[in-house]
C-alpha cells in the first residue's frame, strides 16, 4: 500500500492535477512544435524537391520495360509531387521531434522510472521509423512495381507522376510506422499493460488484425503487396515480444 502510494506522488510531484482545458492546451503546444519543426525540414527539403523527386522514383523507374514511362497530363502536377516529396522527407527528418513531442505530452502521467525510458525510445523509435523507410524503398517498392508492373506486359507502361508517387509514398510511410510496432510493444511492457505471455496467447489473434491492416495500408490491397507487409510486421511483433521479455525479466509475467 505504502509503495502505491509513493507511486502515486512520484506522478503528481512533476506536474499536479490538470484539468480537460488543460490537457487540450498542452496537446495544443505540442503538435504546434511539431509543426514547427515539419515546417522547417519542409523548407530545406523544398531547396533539394527536384534530386529528392528523382531519387524516390528509382525504383519504380528502374522496373519500367521498353518505352515505359512516367509521364504528368495535369499543369499543377509537378508543382505537386515536388511539395509532397519535400513534405514526405521532411516527415521522417522531423521525427525525434515527433517522437519527442508525443514523449512529453504522456510523460506526466507515467511514474519517474517509467519516464527514464525517454532516450532509448527516442532513439530506436527514430531508427525504426528511418529503417522501415528504408526497407520500402529498397525492397517492398521494388517488388511490389516490378510484379505489378509485370502484369501489363503486352502494354506499354506510362504511368502518371501522380499515381508513382502515390504508391510509393504509402509504401515508405506505412512500412515506418509497421516498424515502430516493437518500440510501441516495449513501451506497453515497461508501464505494465502488456506481458510477454499475453503477447503469445494473442498472437493468433494478432496475425489477423496483422493481415486486415496490411489490407489497409497497402495502395493496391494485392496479395503479393500485403505479404511484404504482413511479413515484416509479423517477425517484428516476434521481435516486440522478446524485447517485452528481455525488458520485464525478473518481474514476472
Amino acid at each position: 500500500m505504502t509503495e502505491t502510494t509513493g507511486k502515486t506522488d512520484s506522478k503528481s510531484e512533476d506536474k499536479g492535477t490538470m484539468s480537460l482545458l488543460g490537457h487540450l492546451d498542452e496537446l495544443r503546444t505540442r503538435l504546434f512544435r511539431c509543426a514547427i519543426a515539419f515546417v522547417i525540414m519542409f523548407i530545406i527539403c523544398w531547396t533539394f524537391s527536384g534530386k529528392i523527386l528523382a531519387f524516390l522514383l528509382v525504383p519504380i523507374q528502374e522496373n519500367l520495360f521498353g518505352d515505359g514511362e512516367i509521364i504528368f497530363i495535369n499543369i499543377t502536377e509537378p508543382f505537386m509531387i515536388y511539395m509532397k516529396a519535400s513534405a514526405l522527407i521532411a516527415v521522417f527528418m522531423a521525427t525525434p521531434v515527433f517522437l519527442y513531442q508525443m514523449w512529453q505530452f504522456v510523460a506526466p502521467g507515467l511514474y519517474k522510472k517509467e519516464q527514464s525510458m525517454v532516450v532509448p525510445l527516442m532513439f530506436f523509435g527514430t531508427l525504426f521509423f528511418a529503417g522501415g523507410g528504408a526497407f520500402a524503398y529498397y525492397v517492398a517498392v521494388p517488388v511490389a512495381s516490378r510484379w505489378l508492373i509485370s502484369l501489363g506486359g503486352n502494354f506499354t507502361a506510362n504511368l502518371t507522376l501522380r499515381s508513382a508517387f502515390a504508391f510509393e509514398s504509402r509504401m515508405l510511410i506505412g512500412m515506418g510506422v509497421v516498424f515502430e510496432l516493437p518500440i510501441v510493444i516495449l513501451f506497453l511492457s515497461r508501464v505494465g499493460i502488456v506481458t510477454p505471455r499475453f503477447l503469445m496467447k494473442h498472437f493468433r489473434t494478432a496475425v489477423l488484425i496483422m493481415a486486415v491492416l496490411s489490407a489497409v495500408i497497402t495502395p493496391t490491397g494485392d496479395m503479393l503487396t500485403m505479404s511484404i507487409f504482413a511479413g515484416p510486421m509479423i517477425l517484428l511483433y516476434l521481435l516486440g515480444v522478446l524485447v517485452s521479455w528481455i525488458s520485464t525479466r525478473g518481474k514476472g509475467d
